[in-house]
């Protein structure tokens, strides 16, 4: 390629680094690589719980002020009248009083109750009598006096009146059973199934004949359940299915012949088993299993099912047997059993008490206990029950610990339905005892919210479902619960470090005010002041909109400078205590300690606050920023502290690319290049590019040239372009760029083999990286500005220069087609506008100086 006459009379001007007339901002920040850089951190480190509690031992709770984790659970803690079956609309009794049986004698002489009628049309008589006559005595406790110890109050009678009208179509002696069936729990004479003095003739009718077709239907009743119009010997009772409407509630409460036969069949056999206390756990755990299954079977789950108070009676006195798996089945068939009031709270505190083991957690993955307390979640009344919702999300929350079930509750859609109960918490607003009983189930949720916030599956859930408006409700509301705050910012502390869930906190405006809030009402709190300020550099790393977001709110910079003040005092303090007796103790320092931790995470909010135009310039300007930053590199040896050294560098070299007269970085140079000398002597080549990185910026001043040269730095500069690193080699020659602008200063190239050094780059990075060959054509321009003679100029590497050029120049040659599409169409743009207008002037040059080439090459000067 030949040059032009033209070209050959040009002025020569220099180059300079970040000086590029007429182009964009956008534009200059792209030329200028790794010249403006947001940073990375690691997030802040949460250790496990020692041991399952309500409130770990950071709790910000005192223990009076908190709901108990350590509990004596016995029978005495449920509430056997509220086992009775719902009966709708409660009557006031009659005011005639029952006459109470003391003994069975008194019984049978003072009660006569009906036989079943014998044939179909008797049947239908007394059911339709049964109907209207259950209407006429239910408010007087026709029968209830026979169910009941003579010891035992009129509440008593009261509580079971609903229960007793389908005696009227048993016979006296099943009476007299169900009655002993009342009588204390160990009592050998207490009998569960049908009373022996049955006659033959009425077991063969009663149950032989009619349960021996009922077991028939047993073998094929899931068939026959699906198949509502298939024929049957047995008739299909609204109790059975339990699908009657309100219409038809006070028939339900009488028992079908169905359950009638279901419940001497499959259940009083199971419920005898588990009368033996004395039995071991194994047994009772199967026959807690098979009792399930059975009810299961038979449709007797809920509420609507007449005998659940006796059977829950049964249940809760095994809660006395100290035993874990026993206690998770019978909690399986409470919970299944849908009580309220004190059971509930006293079946939730049991699971609670279960899942607080962790040695549990493989019997609870088995049992499945995970349905019946998310069922708990979804149904229950916050308001009405929110102690035994506490427990409820307690033991959840020890579940999310295991990652079995941590995915178990993804797939069921607990992150959907914790955030459903959220909700209905944030609508409670601060109104005493209530409120705050609500801040313990809060803090419950949260921490459950956290842990599965781990797999991708349920923050999906959560984006989707409007979490970042819900949390920040929620922050807002409890913002003197810390120990709500903390859990809330633990969660946002994850989710932002995932791009989906940081754009959708970025977009949600007043998440900065609150998180300005909570640093500034709970300054001194570590672990929740970290965790904020990761946040913020999470949300300031890669959208420029949020950056200007947090600048423009009120106080957002003293704020940080305050932060900053506070926690370098504490670590100056740290170091002073180490110096002084840390030494003697032979006590080395953690590090990095809590307070440089906050430093480094609070160093990069303002690194990736600089990025932004005007926000960059506001920071360059705030002369305490600068202050704080230069006293790091003052105080902290990047042997000691790297992150935090390497990060207060960094946001110097960011500020310092601001050119402004009113700049504390131009204020403050000369004292920042002694500091940066420190690092760049050091051992650390980290810490030694952040130096020269700033070097490359700071040396565009006259004074930082002038100390470059009297210390010796640019020797260390050309020995860095030995380092085969693109990065390195990038910011060594923008520093020898900005030296070589002074004519007085461009024969260092000459020493230390500089000038072979920076070809040798050229040839090694050059076709990779377009911008690190376009600084070293410019760094050559301002080398040969005055040029005689390109052999005395470039000497023996004059020809190794004038080949690689015209090669590089080439674009066949060049640009590698191998690339995909999209990268070559990148380097195309580089080469194009950065590259080739720099390397043909400086080949133009060249050639144009051959003719004076000597036979000898010179001795380099």
């Amino acid at each position: 390629m030949q040059p032009s006459k033209d070209k050959n009379t040009e002025k020569a001007e220099p180059f300079y680094r970040l000086s590029v007339p007429k182009k964009t901002s956008s534009e200059i920040i792209n030329e200028a690589r790794n010249v403006l850089r947001t940073l990375r951190t690691r997030r802040p480190f949460t250790p496990a719980e020692d041991q399952r509690k309500l409130f770990g031992s950071g709790s910000s709770r005192l223990p009076q002020n908190r709901p108990p984790s350590v509990f004596s659970l016995h029978a005495s803690s449920f509430d056997l009248a509220e086992s009775r079956p719902v009966s709708g609309v409660r009557l006031s009794p009659l005011d005639h009083k029952p006459v109470l049986v003391t003994s069975a004698k008194d019984e049978d002489s003072s009660i006569s109750l009906p036989k079943p009628p014998a044939d179909d049309a008797e049947v239908r008589k007394v059911s339709s009598a049964r109907a209207r006559f259950f209407r006429r005595t239910s408010q007087g406790s026709f029968l209830s006096a026979k169910m009941v110890r003579p010891d035992q109050n009129e509440e008593k009678l009261d509580s079971e009146e609903p229960a007793m009208m389908n005696n009227l179509c048993r016979s006296n002696n099943n009476c007299l059973a169900e009655q002993r069936s009342y009588a204390p729990f160990n009592d050998e004479s207490r009998q569960l199934i049908c009373n022996e003095r049955i006659s033959r003739s009425e077991k063969e009718d009663s149950l032989k004949g009619t349960a021996g077709k009922f077991l028939f239907q047993l073998r094929g009743e899931s068939d026959q359940m699906k198949k509502p119009d298939a024929s049957s010997a047995w008739p299909r009772s609204p109790g059975w299915k339990r699908r009657v409407t309100d219409a038809e509630d006070e028939t339900r409460i009488n028992e079908s012949e169905e359950e009638e036969i279901f419940w001497h069949i499959k259940i009083l056999p199971i419920l005898r088993e588990l009368e033996k206390v004395e039995d071991n756990i194994e047994n009772l755990c199967l026959a807690c299993t098979q009792l399930y299954q059975a009810l299961n079977e038979g449709n007797m789950l809920g509420k609507r099912f007449k005998r659940r108070s006796v059977l829950l009676k049964i249940l809760y006195k095994l809660v006395d047997v100290d035993s874990d798996p026993l206690c998770l089945k019978l909690a399986k068939i409470i919970l299944a059993m849908k009580v309220d009031g004190k059971n509930l709270l006293g079946v939730c505190k049991l699971a609670f008490k279960i899942c607080r083991n962790e040695k549990n957690d493989d019997i609870i993955q088995n049992d499945r206990l995970l349905d019946c307390l998310l069922e708990v979640l979804r149904t229950e009344d916050l308001q009405k029950n929110n102690e035994a919702l506490l427990y409820c999300m307690g033991a959840i929350k020890f579940m999310s610990g295991n990652a079995v079930l941590l995915n178990e509750m993804v797939n069921k859609g607990a992150a959907e339905m914790l955030l459903q109960l959220m909700k209905q918490i944030n609508k409670v607003k601060e109104n005493g005892t209530y409120f705050s009983n609500l801040g313990h189930l809060l803090v419950q949720l949260t921490a459950t919210l956290r842990n599965l916030a781990d797999l991708p599956p349920a923050r999906c859930q959560l984006v989707c479902n409007g979490a970042v408006s819900e949390l920040c409700v929620a922050l807002e509301q409890r913002m003197n619960d810390t120990d709500a705050c903390t859990y809330i910012v633990r969660i946002f502390s994850k989710l932002s470090s995932y791009s989906d869930f940081c754009a959708a906190l970025a977009d949600c405006s007043r998440c900065y005010v609150l998180f300005l809030s909570l640093l500034n009402k709970h300054q001194k709190q570590q672990d929740l002041v970290i965790r904020i300020i990761f946040i913020l550099g999470n949300l300031t790393e890669k959208n420029n909109q949020a950056r200007e977001l947090f600048f423009k709110e009120r106080g957002s910079v003293n704020t940080l400078i305050s932060l900053f003040q506070t926690y370098h005092e504490l670590d100056l303090n740290a170091q002073k205590w180490y110096h002084k007796r840390g030494r003697e103790e032979k006590n080395h320092p953690k590090h990095p300690s809590e307070a440089e931790d906050v430093l480094i995470k609070l160093i990069r909010v303002l690194a990736n606050l600089s990025i932004h135009p005007s926000v960059g310039a506001a920071l360059a300007a705030a002369h305490r920023i600068v202050e704080l930053l230069v006293t790091v590199l003052e105080y902290k040896s990047v042997d000691d502290c790297e992150e935090l050294v390497i990060n207060a560098a960094t946001t110097i070299n960011n500020l310092s690319y601001y050119k402004m007269k009113s700049s504390a970085v131009q204020d403050k140079k000369l004292h920042i290049a002694e500091m940066l000398l420190k690092l760049l002597m050091s051992n650390n080549m980290d810490g030694v590019v952040e130096a020269v990185r700033v070097f490359g910026n700071l040396s565009q001043y006259h004074e930082i040239c002038d100390f470059i040269m009297q210390k010796k730095i640019y020797k260390f500069m050309i020995a860095l372009l030995d380092a085969k690193n693109q990065d390195v080699c990038f910011s060594a020659c923008g520093v020898l760029l900005n030296l070589t602008v002074d004519k007085n200063k461009r024969a260092l190239l000459m020493e230390e083999g500089g000038i072979g050094k920076l070809v040798d780059c050229l040839q090694d990075f050059g076709p990779a990286d377009w911008q690190l060959a376009c600084l070293i054509c410019k760094t050559l321009w301002n080398y040969s500005e005055n040029i005689t003679s390109a052999a005395s100029c470039f000497g023996e590497d004059t020809n190794t220069l004038l080949v690689l050029l015209t090669s590089l120049l080439d674009e066949e040659v060049a640009l590698d087609y191998s690339l995909d599409t999209d990268l070559r169409d990148y380097h195309k743009l580089y080469w194009e506008r950065e590259f080739k207008p720099v390397a043909e002037k400086l080949l133009d040059r060249i050639q144009s100086h051959q003719s004076c080439l000597p036979a000898v090459t010179t001795t380099p000067f």
